[in-house]
């Protein structure tokens, strides 16, 4: 009994040393206990393999119990006997292989758990990370576009500045035709009155001429 024990504590504290470093080794642990946890009847067969040994280490401190009453009886003459002291302390050393056994599942146990969550953790923080790269190249290809958004945007304000100047450089210069044109146009009107004028005073001087024709012609 107390050697299987010791086997236990060994393999038991193996697997804790395992669990603690990160080796290749560690992983192939945690697979073997996922697969421990996962299965149908290995989970019920830990239960039983550690109610047993709750049992045993129960009876084992019952018996120590016992040895320790038989001290204390004055009946008994009040002291142990080689054989109890003998017991004792076996009893006293399969007590405390079955306490530190059963301690160091539960180390094991926690330890598969926390390096479980771990792992999740890890990969949670890589996801997030991964999101916020993403992220990060978005918001710095929005920036990028807002960038050259803004600069098509100052161009065609800049052709929008030259246009206007055009425009307005058009505008004085329909103005300045305009006004010529207006001037050309006073003008050919008083061109026009001055054509008028000069006929009707044409159109006087044929009569004149007539007139002074027939006066010749009657005189003669």
């Amino acid at each position: 009994m107390i050697q299987l024990l010791f086997l236990v504590l060994v393999a038991e504290a193996s697997v804790v040393a395992v669990l603690l470093f990160k080796t290749p080794l560690r992983k192939l642990a945690v697979l073997g206990i996922d697969r421990l946890k996962r299965g149908r009847r290995a989970p019920v067969a830990v239960k039983t393999v550690a109610g047993v040994v709750l049992a045993l280490l129960a009876s084992t401190l019952y018996s120590m119990a016992e040895i320790s009453c038989r001290a204390t009886d004055p009946d008994s003459g009040g002291g142990l006997t080689p054989t109890d002291q003998v017991l004792f302390s076996r009893h006293l050393l399969e007590a405390s292989l079955m306490g530190y056994s059963l301690f160091l599942v539960l180390v094991i146990d926690r330890l598969h758990q926390y390096i479980r969550d771990l792992r999740a953790f890890k990969k949670n923080l890589e996801a997030v990370s991964k999101h916020n790269k993403m992220l990060e190249e978005a918001k710095h290809g929005i920036s990028e576009e807002t960038k050259k958004y803004q600069e098509d945007i100052a161009t065609l304000n800049k052709e929008m500045k030259k246009l206007k100047l055009q425009v307005q450089e058009k505008t004085e210069e329909f103005h300045v035709a305009e006004d010529k044109a207006l001037a050309i146009q006073k003008q050919s009107e008083g061109l026009l009155i001055e054509y008028d004028r000069l006929l009707e005073d044409n159109q006087h001087l044929r009569i004149q001429l007539q007139s002074i024709d027939l006066k010749l012609s009657s005189s003669s």
